[in-house]
């Protein structure tokens, strides 16, 4: 089974993302939930896929037959926080991270962008949080 890299960016209060390179052509899907960009990826890639049948395009087999998953990847913490809407709260999160609370909340609108080093505290407060969530 062939995996699909979909690069996942927050821009202007909305997700975007774009399709790997094993995808032949652009693809190009924004939406204003993350629950609504998974569901709106896999409409797109299956219209694209249809187009390129329907003109002659050369389609990887794989492709065409749908044998693929996708890999989510958040390429910045805005996107990474964002998702997490509606399961978990900033607040939560900072106390995880001990990050302060507006702060990361300028990270989760894009007004500010992590260090390296926030990022990775980011993540392991996330990881932190969903350790507790599986104990119980």
């Amino acid at each position: 089974m062939e995996k699909i890299k979909v690069n996942v960016e927050w821009c202007d209060k909305n997700f975007a993302a774009t399709l790997g390179k094993n995808v032949p052509g652009a693809v190009l899907v924004t939406a204003k939930t993350y629950s609504k960009l998974q569901k709106e990826v896999k409409e797109a890639l299956e219209f694209h896929v249809e187009g390129m049948l329907d003109d002659g395009d050369e389609v990887p087999e794989w492709l065409a037959k749908g044998e693929y998953q996708f890999k989510w990847c958040m390429l910045d913490a805005a996107s990474l926080l964002q998702s997490l809407d509606g399961m978990t709260t900033i607040a939560a999160i900072a106390r995880a991270t001990g990050i302060n609370e507006r702060l990361l909340s300028h990270y989760a609108n894009g007004v500010k962008r992590p260090s390296s080093k926030q990022r990775q505290k980011i993540i392991n407060g996330i990881h932190q949080i969903g350790q507790a969530l599986l104990a119980v």
